[in-house]
């Protein structure tokens, strides 16, 4: 296991160990940017105890209007020879340093204050806010208080400083009502500033209470898998910092529904520490294919998979299949993985718009039998047995369809693109457009197999990254699957790690087609591995290519039709 050094966002800053600083604002009027600050008041104070106190008017530089001395009772007479704030702001930022600013409708105070800074040049600190009224409105019932000023909230919880609308006043009643509302988050078991953060009312306390399933994971990057009662997995999750995110799911930092839902069943969270990030994406996926987990949306069902596969017959025709047998040999030819039945059933048709090959599963009459094929009085099956076209120009159609899925499919690609012009200039837009998306799903699922066949093939393939630590992240992969992954420290002599992980990794044996020896997704993401930044091919038995005209170049030709439409 790799030691992790933990840091205090991972373990969280106790609310008694936050400095606070408890700041009000008096102003000129409502807005930020045609008025200005006329007071600043602020109490700084940690775990209980004041630290200090700042306060000082402010000369705004213009009148304050007659309704706002009235309910300040700040003059222009008192502010003309008080400080500009440009002397006032750089001393109350200075006063704030490592703070968490509070305010009582915290939006209004810190607005002014960011207005203030902006028009002086000054950069904004970025202080964390919390805002008093935000919290009084999850933690105050409507039975204690007939609504949420400073005020009312004061009388509450009893205050010592009765508010009047004067900046220090205020910030000082607002300290009162700051500690009577962490007393109340901490019943809750709300306990450190991040928790504090994130708190919301519509985490229920039953969720709130089950945090201690967290408190013993490691903060390793991995997986996580949530448990039922009975040991089952109900969600697998993979994370850099493994404890971190599974604290998330007990906060309100988690918004999905089903996820609250989950939480009430979960009894445990196992962790499964990994060395790199593409051992616990890879380990993610093959569990949720193990036990598909109730709670997971994707990668459930991998194994229903479908793939476009021109047939080995004698008038060999497109086919959807689950399986990928080993008939390379004999003809066959595939593509894919589709991701449903639909996509698949596009990129056949889009073959069928411009080839003219069989469609029918059986040869239902021959020619001069004296009963006609059904399919060919649709005009649906252009198989030689019914005269149609010669046996010579099917195989031609033939050759021009495996060309795609295996090697050059410019020819198809560029039929299909002249069809959808002639479509265009007939203002057959609609029909043009169709026919743009069946061949996106054609060249998309030949693209896909014409990267994880050559993968497929390769008995092994050894990789590295250097990490930002200066260590070697090694990857050992065998017929497209991961069989092992290893960490080199920074200055041990990689090569010794390669040889050990190619002694310890999976032996997996060759696929018998030309599907990888794991699940589509899973060479992907090995795939995008190794295409990353950095990465270093240390060996390789066997080819890693793509061809020079296949599916994937008709990508970028797909893509300047997309942009044309």
């Amino acid at each position: 296991m790799r030691a992790v050094q933990a840091t205090l966002d991972d373990l969280g800053t106790p609310l008694r160990e936050v400095t606070f600083v408890v700041v009000d604002l008096e102003t000129t009027g409502g807005s930020a940017h045609e008025c200005a600050i006329t007071e600043v008041g602020a109490v700084k104070v940690r775990g209980g105890e004041v630290l200090g106190e700042f306060q000082t008017l402010v000369n705004p530089g213009s009148s304050i209007p007659a309704f706002i001395q009235v309910l300040t009772g700040i003059s222009d007479s008192m502010v003309a020879q008080a400080p500009r704030i440009d002397t006032v702001l750089p001393a109350f930022l200075e006063f704030a340093r490592g703070s968490v600013l509070v305010a009582h409708n915290a939006g209004f105070d810190i607005t002014f204050l960011k207005a203030a800074a902006a028009s002086l040049g000054h950069p904004w600190p970025g202080f964390r806010v919390v805002d008093t009224v935000t919290l009084a409105r999850q933690l105050v019932g409507n039975d204690e208080a007939p609504n949420r000023r400073l005020g009312s909230l004061a009388a509450l919880f009893g205050a010592d400083t009765t508010p009047d609308h004067r900046a220090l006043h205020d910030a000082r009643a607002t300290v009162d009502v700051l500690h009577a509302l962490l007393g109340r988050v901490g019943n809750l078991g709300v306990h450190t500033l991040e928790e504090l953060a994130s708190y919301n009312s519509r985490v229920t306390m039953a969720q709130r209470r089950k945090r201690f399933l967290a408190d013993d994971l490691p903060t390793a990057p991995g997986v996580y898998v949530f448990k039922d009662a009975k040991g089952r997995p109900l969600y697998v999750g993979t994370s850099r910092n493994i404890r971190v995110r599974a604290r998330s799911y007990f906060t309100a930092a988690e918004q999905r529904t089903r996820m609250a839902e989950m939480v009430g069943i979960a009894t445990s969270i196992q962790p499964i520490v990994c060395q790199t990030t593409l051992e616990a994406q890879v380990r993610e996926l093959r569990l949720i294919a193990e036990h598909k987990p109730r709670y997971n949306r994707r990668s459930t069902r991998p194994e229903r998979a479908l793939w476009v596969k021109l047939t080995a017959e004698a008038y060999p025709r497109l086919s959807i299949v689950r399986e990928v047998r080993d008939d390379q040999a004999s003809g066959a030819r595939y593509a894919g993985p589709f991701s449903s039945r639909a996509a698949a059933e596009a990129a056949v048709a889009a073959v069928h718009d411009v080839l003219p090959l069989r469609q029918c599963t059986t040869r239902l009459s021959t020619k001069g039998s004296g009963s006609a094929c059904v399919l060919a009085e649709m005009g649906r099956c252009g198989a030689p047995c019914e005269g149609r076209q010669t046996q010579a120009d099917y195989a031609v159609h033939v050759q021009t369809a495996a060309a795609l899925l295996v090697g050059d499919g410019r020819a198809l690609v560029d039929a299909l693109c002249e069809r959808m012009r002639a479509l265009a200039s007939q203002e057959r837009f609609e029909d043009a457009g169709s026919l743009r998306d069946r061949l996106g799903h054609l060249v998309r699922g030949a693209a896909r197999a014409q990267r994880l066949a050559p993968l497929a093939a390769s008995p092994e393939l050894v990789a590295a990254k250097r990490t930002e630590s200066g260590a070697w992240e090694l990857v050992c992969v065998r017929h497209g699957r991961l069989a092992g992954t290893s960490l080199a420290p920074r200055g041990a002599d990689p090569m010794v790690y390669v040889e050990s992980l190619r002694a310890t990794a999976e032996a997996v044996p060759a696929p018998l087609g030309p599907a990888p020896a794991a699940y589509a997704e899973e060479t992907e993401l090995v795939l995008r591995w190794l295409e990353s930044p950095g990465v270093r091919i240390v060996d390789l038995d066997g080819e890693w290519t793509c061809p020079v005209g296949g599916a994937g170049a008709a990508k970028a030709t797909l893509g300047e039709l997309r942009r044309g439409a």
